[in-house]
C-alpha cells in the first residue's frame, strides 16, 4: 500500500511541490517554479500555509525579493487564501489573478462571506484564519492567452471554466507540463495502486458548469502535456488516462445529481450515491483500504461535490 503521508516529489524542471498542511498532509500544494535565479509559487494554499512556504525558498536558498510572481489558479481559498499574507513578504511579486477574481483578491470581504456560508463560521476560521488584501496595484489581470515570463522561461495562462468561472491555468511549454488548480480533478497520491493515478472531479459550490468542465479539459488536453501538476496533489503523468476518467466521472456525477433531483431527502441522497460510485471505482482500481480509510480520504470531497451538484441543480432548473 502507498504511505499514509506521501514522500516529498523530485523536483522537475525546476518545479518543488510544498504540502500547505491544509486539513491533512498530502491534500494540498503550492507549487514553486526556481528559473535562473527567479521564482513563482502557483497557489500558496490558506495563510497557515505561509511559513511553510517562506521555509521551502530559504531550503531553496530563494531569497524573498527574487520571487516574481504569485500565479493564482482561482480565488477559492485553499488555493489563495494565503496569497495575501504571502505577498507581505514577497516585496516585487506581483500577483497574477483571473478578471473575475482579482476584485475578490483586493477587497476578500465577498469571497470570505460565501466561504462562510459554505464552511460555518467557526469551521472557517479553523480553515482560513484572515484573509489578508492584496493591494490592488500589485496584482497582474490574466487575461486568456496571455503569456508572462520568470527569467527566461514563458508560462501560457488559458481561462478554463467549469470548477469556478474565475479559474485559469498555467501552460509551462518548456516543462510540458500544465498546473491546473482544480480543473484536472483530484488525484491523492495515498489512492495510487499497482494501476497507476486514479482520479475524480471537482464539482464544489458555487460556479460547476459540467459543459465547461468537459471543454476545459479537452482545452488543457490540446496541449499534449506530459505532466499535470495538480493542487489536490501535485504531479501526474498518465494524463490520457486520467482525462477520459475524469470525462466519465463528470458525466456519472451529473447523472447521479439528475436521478435525485426531485426527492425531499436530494442532499443525503447524492452525498450516499457519491461515496459509492467512488468506493466502486477505488475498488475497479485496486484499492483494497476498508471503509473507514476511504472516507478518511474522500469523504470532504465528497460533502463539498453534493454541495455543488445541488447548487448546479437548483441554477439549471435541475431541481423542478
Amino acid at each position: 500500500m502507498p504511505p499514509e503521508v506521501p514522500p516529498s516529489l523530485v523536483p522537475e524542471h525546476g518545479i518543488h511541490a510544498i504540502d500547505t498542511h491544509y486539513v491533512r498532509a498530502g491534500l494540498d500544494a503550492s507549487h514553486l517554479i526556481v528559473q535562473a535565479g527567479r521564482a513563482a509559487f502557483v497557489d500558496t494554499g490558506p495563510t497557515s500555509a505561509v511559513p511553510h512556504l517562506l521555509d521551502a525558498l530559504e531550503q531553496l536558498e530563494v531569497a524573498p525579493e527574487q520571487v516574481d510572481l504569485v500565479l493564482l489558479t482561482h480565488v477559492h481559498l485553499d488555493h489563495a487564501g494565503g496569497a495575501g499574507a504571502l505577498m507581505r513578504a514577497l516585496p516585487k511579486a506581483r500577483a497574477v489573478i483571473h478578471p473575475r477574481g482579482a476584485r475578490h483578491m483586493s477587497d476578500p470581504a465577498k469571497l470570505v462571506a460565501g466561504s462562510v456560508a459554505v464552511y460555518g463560521e467557526s469551521k472557517f476560521r479553523e480553515l482560513y484564519g484572515e484573509i489578508v488584501p492584496i493591494p490592488a496595484d500589485r496584482i497582474v489581470i490574466a487575461e486568456d492567452g496571455m503569456r508572462v515570463r520568470l527569467a527566461q522561461r514563458e508560462l501560457e495562462l488559458v481561462h478554463t471554466p467549469g470548477h469556478a468561472l474565475h479559474h485559469y491555468c498555467i501552460v509551462d511549454r518548456g516543462a510540458q507540463s500544465i498546473f491546473t488548480g482544480d480543473n484536472f480533478g483530484i488525484s491523492y497520491r495515498e489512492l495510487d495502486t499497482a494501476r497507476g493515478e486514479f482520479i475524480y472531479p471537482t464539482t464544489t459550490p458555487v460556479q460547476f458548469d459540467p459543459e465547461a468542465m468537459h471543454a476545459s479539459l479537452d482545452r488543457i488536453m490540446s496541449y499534449r502535456p506530459r505532466a499535470i501538476y495538480l493542487t489536490h496533489y501535485s504531479r501526474v503523468t498518465e494524463v490520457e488516462r486520467l482525462a477520459a476518467d475524469l470525462h466519465d466521472c463528470i458525466d456519472g456525477f451529473v447523472a447521479l445529481a439528475r436521478r435525485n433531483a426531485g426527492r425531499t431527502d436530494r442532499g443525503a441522497r447524492i452525498r450516499e450515491e457519491l461515496y459509492a460510485y467512488l468506493s466502486q471505482r477505488l475498488d475497479a482500481h485496486g484499492f483494497a483500504a476498508d471503509e473507514r480509510r476511504r472516507r478518511d480520504i474522500v469523504g470532504m470531497d465528497v460533502e463539498l461535490n453534493a454541495q455543488g451538484l445541488e447548487v448546479w441543480l437548483d441554477r439549471t432548473s435541475g431541481a423542478q
